[in-house]
């Protein structure tokens, strides 16, 4: 009886003792985080992402900044070229820029609300607090979560987040594929809550002028948007920009319009009516060229088993490049690579997609077509057969790609 008695005490103890130290399970932990969302008003954070999806690993510099209810700003810099695309969303709309290029993207969207990001902090709690089978790890700084993996790809089916136990920021993210082999991994240097931004650090004039010079923009230093403009005009771009319509203003003189299937007669611009754009209608823009030399042909590394290339053709007409790649085989498509030009308007639906290192436009039904935009180049996959899945992976092979 005295040894129950003891035993019982000793329990006591210990109990006492994991509360003093605030040991948490996961039940605890995710109430907690429910609440750090809820209650969250900003956020910036910085890091490294790394995609697993070559032959060689590809690095990016990430920089996230979110304030309440709906402005993001995420800058990857590609670690190799030192070049540095910007996917914004503000009460314009979402844009993906290329400062250094001068070019841009506008889409009509709702992203990142219905596609999730692996460097989003709303993604990440998400993740964790809808998988009723989450696996839970207690280390000795950070509470660490195995949950199922939400990003619209069957490619991506786990992930492990590591969460800092002082305020539950994130540190790091592995997502894995079905082979348990990590395809993304993000680790953050930085990450703070309650960050304060600048005015106009989500105006789009504002980004495109100023770019970013590894100046983070909140009340730690200042803010790139400060420094952009001539004669340090502050100015923002007009918000009273309807769905489908043009910026008033813009860092680059003719914003232009380019997606695959687009009509190139000027006449039918003119004509078209920018009021008729439906709801929901995803409008891609991006400015004028500065120049449309040749860059070669960009193949990918990747193939679905099965494809080969059929044949490529290079066209160089009235001073334009472009390149048109056919395979065959077990799927059929075809990928067009140039500089775009001026174009009318395309009022297909389309949607917005994530290729890791830039978003890119899903367009089409029976015949469907990923557009996305880099190193100032235009590219395009166009097929009847090729699963989304594919042509994303087609797609992130092609980025660290030179011209042949």
């Amino acid at each position: 009886m005295r040894r129950i008695s003891w035993m019982l005490a000793m329990v006591l103890v210990l109990s006492a003792l994991l509360a003093a130290c605030g040991k948490k399970d996961a039940a605890a932990v995710v109430k907690d985080l429910n609440e750090v969302v809820g209650e969250m008003e900003s956020y910036q954070g910085a890091g490294v992402m790394t995609l697993h999806t070559g032959d060689t690993p590809q690095q990016y510099k990430v920089e996230v900044w979110h304030q309440k209810p709906s402005y993001y700003r995420i800058a990857l810099t590609n670690a190799k070229k030192d070049v540095t695309q910007i996917v914004l969303r503000n009460d314009e709309g979402v844009f993906v820029l290329t400062p250094s290029q001068n070019k841009s993207f506008r889409f009509q969207s709702n992203w990142p609300d219905n596609q999730g990001q692996v460097y989003l902090y709303e993604t990440l709690i998400r993740s964790i607090t809808g998988d009723t089978t989450r696996q839970f790890a207690d280390e000795k700084e950070s509470y660490v979560f195995d949950v199922a993996a939400n990003y619209n790809t069957h490619a991506l089916v786990r992930q492990k987040i590591w969460l800092n136990k002082s305020d539950y920021a994130p540190k790091q993210v592995e997502v894995s594929d079905s082979n348990a082999n990590v395809v993304v991994d993000v680790k953050f240097d930085s990450f703070k809550f309650g960050a304060e931004f600048g005015k106009d650090a989500f105006d789009m004039q504002r980004n495109m002028t100023a770019g970013t010079d590894g100046n983070s923009g909140t009340d730690t230093g200042t803010n790139p948007a400060e420094q952009a403009g001539e004669s340090g005009s502050k100015e923002p771009a007009s918000s009273e920009t309807a769905p489908g319509q043009e910026p008033t203003t813009g860092s680059a003189e003719g914003v232009s319009d380019g997606q695959t299937g687009v009509s190139e007669n000027p006449e039918q611009q003119e004509a078209q009516d920018p009021a008729s754009v439906e709801p929901g209608t995803e409008e891609p823009t991006m400015t004028e060229p500065e120049g449309a030399g040749s860059f070669g042909v960009i193949e990918p590394t990747y193939a679905p088993e099965g494809v080969k290339l059929k044949d490529d053709q290079i066209v160089e007409e009235s001073g334009d490049y472009s390149v048109m790649l056919r395979y065959e085989g077990t799927y059929n498509y075809t990928i067009f690579e140039a500089r775009p030009q001026d174009r009318a308007v395309s009022l297909a639906p389309s949607r917005v997609v994530d290729l890791g290192f830039t978003l890119g436009m899903i367009s089409g039904d029976a015949l469907q077509t990923l557009t996305w935009m880099t190193d100032g180049i235009e590219y395009r996959i166009t097929s009847a057969d090729l699963p989304e899945s594919e042509m994303v992976q087609i797609a992130t092979s092609m980025q660290e790609q030179s011209g042949k």
